[in-house]
């Protein structure tokens, strides 16, 4: 790839902390002589991976910069522009964000336009400032989408201090922000070809700082593009969702739901399946810790088929499938099976002890599903023809749940299990002149009573059930 470009403002004070430190903290060769093409342009620093650009002016008003690096022979796949936060707040942060103005173009860009995010080059980053920034009183966030420059086709992203001058002029910040860039350059570079793919989302609420989405790109296997705040959900049409998506590059749609009203969310979610995109919950995104996202969207897309809105759960059992399958060098996102327990078998062990099955599929079935309505289906998926065996397993526990419950007896020649249980008969009590009332309550719970020195015994009052189930032909 290009050599990755890091714009630095002479306008601006954390700019210059920051280049101040980036020299300070890596090897550079200073290009002596700047080119007449780009008159704003007072220096260059160049070193194998990276280039330092400083400008006269403030970048937010640098529409087409990315053209003009080209031009003057400093092209480049990615642009990181060292800046401050401003706040009337005063607290101290470091942030990282992308430009976009959903509505006006206040301070700098244009309306409604987006720049081209640099989801991955934002998420090193922000690891990296809190990596180093752990012995200073200094807060890591993700900002929302907000203000220039926008007219770009290279992808960008602003990493800064905040809030006020004291910080801007901090050494320790600058020197954290500086590393956290330089640290960030070189692990996108070594991570360029790798296999392993951090998933893109779009985000939508919360605040300014949007502290949801900051505590996931920290906190678990996935990175953000373009994010509205709440208080810019409102100008968020279609065209704008279908630029963000774009020009992310992402893979789904995130909500911090509790920043959004309904009303918001039911219009912004309407949107989102009118286009066709994916929205995923946080529970979804947590899965991406051991579930590749390949496999991740090949295993919803099947959910989905079964259990339209339902959930699914992937268990430490399938963790264990992919891990084999990733020593035997096989593609496990091509191989998912799926396996059904029988449905009357489930349903009775479901009937028996709800809590228990759940407990049980947890350490049995690979993957489970539970239906828009809450149920639990009876198909379980999992990599290959070990899903048979987790089947096989799952339908020996609910037999041994069963148990726990009923009496139970298997016919192996005709493969049939016979429930058999006892089930209180109000109307045989009431027939023996059971009165309404406690006596009542001790038949139904199997305990004899006397009535008018007369024993009547549990299952004078009790209808036995028998049930068989067919477990297969």
């Amino acid at each position: 790839m290009k050599k990755i470009n890091i714009l630095c403002s002479a306008a601006d004070a954390a700019s210059q902390n920051i280049k101040n430190h980036l020299l300070q903290n890596a090897h550079w060769e200073q290009i002596e002589q700047t080119p007449d093409n780009w008159r704003d342009l007072i220096s260059v620093y160049d070193n194998p991976e990276m280039r330092i650009l400083e400008i006269e002016g403030h970048h937010i008003y640098e529409d087409r910069i990315d053209e003009k690096m080209k031009s003057s022979g400093f092209d480049t796949d990615m642009i990181i522009v060292a800046s401050k936060h401003k706040s009337s707040d005063g607290r101290s942060v470091l942030t990282a964000h992308f430009t976009g103005n959903p509505d006006k173009a206040d301070f700098g860009g244009r309306t409604k336009e987006l720049s081209v995010a640099a989801p991955h080059m934002l998420r090193h980053i922000l690891k990296n400032m809190q990596m180093f920034s752990r012995e200073l009183d200094y807060e890591v966030n993700m900002e929302s989408t907000h203000h220039g420059p926008t007219d770009l086709k290279t992808p960008m992203v602003y990493a800064e201090i905040g809030s006020s001058e004291i910080q801007w002029n901090d050494p320790e910040a600058g020197n954290i922000a500086s590393k956290a860039i330089l640290e960030a350059i070189r692990e996108f570079i070594s991570t360029e070809n790798d296999e392993k793919y951090t998933p893109i989302a779009v985000g939508f609420g919360g605040g300014h700082y949007a502290s949801r989405q900051t505590e996931l790109i920290l906190n678990s296997e996935v990175t953000f593009g373009h994010n509205f705040p709440d208080y810019q959900l409102t100008f968020v049409d279609k065209e704008m969702i279908i630029q963000a998506f774009e020009k992310s590059g992402a893979d789904f749609a995130y909500f911090d739901r509790k920043s959004m009203s309904a009303k918001e969310r039911e219009r912004l979610s309407g949107i989102i399946d009118e286009l066709h995109y994916i929205l995923l919950r946080e529970s979804d995104i947590r899965e991406f810790e051991r579930i590749p996202w390949d496999l991740f969207m090949d295993i919803k897309n099947r959910c989905d088929e079964l259990c339209p809105e339902g959930k699914f759960r992937a268990t430490d059992v399938f963790t264990s499938q992919i891990e084999e399958s990733r020593q035997k060098d096989e593609k496990p996102d091509d191989e998912i099976a799926l396996c059904s327990i029988n449905e009357e078998l489930f349903q009775e062990t479901i009937k028996a002890n709800r809590k228990l099955t759940e407990e049980m599929l947890a350490r049995c079935a690979p993957v489970y599903m539970e239906k828009n309505n809450g149920t639990l289906s009876n198909t379980i998926l999992g990599i290959g023809e070990e899903t048979k065996s987790a089947m096989q397993n799952v339908t020996n526990e609910c037999i041994k749940i069963l148990k726990e419950h009923y009496e139970i007896k298997y016919i192996a020649d005709e493969n049939i299990l016979y429930i058999i249980s006892e089930k209180f008969d109000p109307k045989a009590a009431k027939e023996l002149g059971i009165p309404p009332g406690p006596m009542l309550g001790e038949l139904a719970k199997g305990n004899p009573i006397v009535l008018e020195g007369k024993t009547i015994m549990p299952e004078m009052v009790h209808k036995r059930r028998v049930k068989h189930i067919q477990l297969s032909d």
